[in-house]
C-alpha cells in the first residue's frame, strides 16, 4: 500500500529546494532592478507555500518503501518541472505555455533544448533560473534532497536505489549516504574550478557561473545566442570540451582518481574504451570536413572535436552550426546522441557502458553458441555481469529504440520532415539537445508546433528517467484486480 502522506512529504522538500534558486535568482532580479522580479518572486512564493505545507500538516515518516520512492522520484521530476515553468510563463515574450513547458523541462532533465530565438533578451535573473534548472537536474533534485535530509538509512536507500540505475552501482562499493555525498562533493567541485578557469580565461562571472552549471550538468543552455561561438575562444573551448568529457563519466571513477585509488578514469576499461572511441568519431568527422575542404585542417579538428563531444556527452553547446556538413559527418554525430556519455554521470542517453556490455553479451552468445557446453562470464572493471543484468541491459535498449522511434512517428504526422522528426526524438530522449535539421545545433525548437513540444517535452522527462521508472510508475496507477 502506497502511502499518499510519504509521498507529498518528500515532494514537499522537492518545491523547498526548488525555492531556493527561485529566491537567489528573484534576489538577483531585485538588485539589478530587472522586469523578472515578480515572475521570479511568484515562482519562490509557489514553491514555498506547496512546499511548506506538508510539512506542517503531515507527521515525520519513519520508512519509505521502494514503491513510494519510484512515486517519489517520478512526482518530484514532474512538479519540478511543473513549477519551473512559473516564471517563463509570468515574464511572457517568447513563453507561452508549450514553450514555457518545454524550456523548463529542457533545463530540468539538462537536455539543452530550446524555443528562444533571442537568449540574450533575458534578464539576468531568469537567465541564472534557467541555468539554475540546470544545476539542480545535473544530479537530480532528489540526491540534493537527501544530501539535506539527516533521515534514516533504509529511507534514504529507497529513495536513492528508486532514482539511480543499477548499472550504476557498480563502481559505488560503500554506503547509500557516502554514494550521496561523494557525487554532490564531484559535482560541485568541477563547476567550481571550471569557473573559476572560464572566468580566468576571459568570460565575466556571470557567464562563467551559468555556462559552469551547463557544463558539468551536460545540459548546455547558454547565456549567448550564439553559444559557445560567441565567445570565439580556443581556451574556453578546451576548458569547456575537459568538463564535458570528464561529467560523462562515472563520478565514482572521478572520484577515485582523485582519491588516487587503483580503479579509475585511467586504469578503467570501460572509459578507455569510452574515450577511444571519441578519439575515432573526431578523427572520422574531422578527416571528412578536411577532404571536402569546408574546413583547413585545424579549423576541421577544432569543430570536430567540439562538437563530437557536445553532443556525445549530451551538453550541446555549439561553436559552428553543422546543417551544411557531409552526411557522412552528420551520420557519425547522430550515433553520438545515440551512445552518449557512461552511467554515474551527469550524461542522459542510452549510455556507453550498456553498449559495452550488450556487445560484450553478444560476443557471449557466438561462443555458446561456438561451443554449447562452455562456461563464460561478462566483466566490467574486474566485476561480473550476471545474466539479470545482461536482461534488463538488452530490454533497456529495446525501450529506447522502440521510444524515439514512436517519437519520429508521430512528429512525422505533424508533417514535420523526416531529419528534423528523427533527430529531434533521438536528441529529447538522449537529453542531448541540438539534433540537426530545422532543430540544428545553432538552431532551436521554437518553429515545431506546440503538439511537437508536448510530445518531445514528455520524451525529455522519460529520457532522464530512464523509461523504467516512468513505466513502473505507470503500473503502480493500476487498479489491482
Amino acid at each position: 500500500m502506497i502511502r499518499t502522506k510519504a509521498i507529498l512529504k518528500y515532494l514537499g522538500f522537492v518545491l523547498l529546494f526548488n525555492a531556493l534558486f527561485l529566491c537567489i535568482s528573484a534576489s538577483i532580479s531585485f538588485f539589478l532592478h530587472e522586469n523578472s522580479f515578480i515572475p521570479l518572486l511568484y515562482g519562490t512564493l509557489v514553491c514555498v507555500a506547496l512546499g511548506i505545507l506538508p510539512q506542517i500538516f503531515i507527521a515525520k515518516i519513519e520508512d519509505i518503501t521502494f514503491q513510494e520512492g519510484i512515486a517519489i522520484s517520478v512526482l518530484g521530476w514532474i512538479i519540478t518541472c511543473l513549477v519551473g515553468m512559473i516564471p517563463y510563463l509570468v515574464w511572457g515574450g517568447e513563453f507561452t505555455l508549450a514553450n514555457s513547458l518545454f524550456e523548463s523541462v529542457s533545463g530540468f532533465t539538462t537536455t539543452g533544448a530550446t524555443i528562444l530565438n533571442d537568449v540574450e533578451i533575458l534578464p539576468k535573473g531568469l537567465l541564472f533560473w534557467r541555468a539554475s534548472t540546470h544545476f539542480i537536474g545535473g544530479i537530480g533534485i532528489i540526491l540534493f534532497v537527501l544530501v539535506i535530509l539527516p533521515e534514516k538509512k533504509r529511507i534514504r536507500s529507497s529513495i536513492y536505489h528508486s532514482e539511480v540505475s543499477g548499472l550504476s552501482m557498480l563502481n559505488f562499493r560503500m554506503k547509500t549516504k557516502k554514494i550521496v555525498n561523494i557525487i554532490v562533493i564531484v559535482y560541485i567541485s568541477l563547476i567550481t574550478v571550471e569557473t573559476v578557469l572560464l572566468k580566468f580565461f576571459g568570460m565575466n562571472w556571470f557567464d562563467a557561473v551559468c555556462h559552469s552549471f551547463a557544463t558539468v550538468a551536460t545540459g548546455g543552455f547558454s547565456t549567448k545566442n550564439a553559444s559557445v561561438a560567441h565567445y570565439n575562444s580556443i581556451s574556453i573551448e578546451i576548458i569547456i570540451m575537459f568538463f564535458m568529457l570528464i561529467s560523462s563519466m562515472h563520478f565514482g571513477l572521478v572520484y577515485n582518481t582523485i582519491r588516487g585509488k587503483k580503479l579509475n578514469i585511467f586504469t578503467s576499461n570501460v572509459v578507455r574504451a569510452y574515450v577511444m572511441v571519441f578519439v575515432i568519431g573526431i578523427f572520422l568527422v574531422a578527416a571528412q570536413l578536411a577532404s571536402e575542404k569546408i574546413y583547413g585542417p585545424g579549423e576541421s579538428i577544432r569543430y570536430a572535436a567540439f562538437q563530437v563531444i557536445s553532443l556525445g556527452t549530451t551538453t550541446g553547446f555549439s561553436i559552428v552550426d553543422t546543417p551544411h556538413w557531409p552526411i557522412f559527418a552528420i551520420l557519425i554525430q547522430m550515433y553520438f546522441t545515440i551512445q552518449c556519455g557512461m552511467v554515474g554521470s551527469t550524461s542522459g542517453g542510452l549510455k556507453f557502458d550498456r553498449i559495452y556490455i550488450y556487445i560484450k553479451s553478444m560476443i557471449k552468445q557466438i561462443r555458446l553458441t561456438k561451443h554449447p557446453q562452455g562456461i563464460y562470464a561478462i566483466k566490467i572493471d574486474g566485476t561480473l555481469i550476471d545474466s539479470d543484468m545482461e536482461l534488463q541491459t538488452a530490454v533497456f535498449i529495446l525501450l529506447y529504440i522502440i521510444t524515439f522511434f514512436v517519437t519520429t512517428l508521430l512528429l512525422a504526422a505533424m508533417n514535420i520532415d523526416g531529419m528534423t522528426a528523427f533527430s529531434a526524438s533521438i536528441a529529447t530522449i538522449g537529453n542531448v539537445g541540438p539534433g540537426f535539421g530545422n532543430v540544428s545545433s545553432l538552431g532551436n525548437y521554437s518553429s515545431l508546433p506546440d503538439a511537437a513540444k508536448y510530445v518531445l517535452s514528455a520524451n525529455m522527462l522519460l529520457g532522464r528517467l530512464e523509461i523504467m521508472n516512468i513505466m513502473v510508475f505507470l503500473t503502480m496507477l493500476r487498479p489491482k484486480r
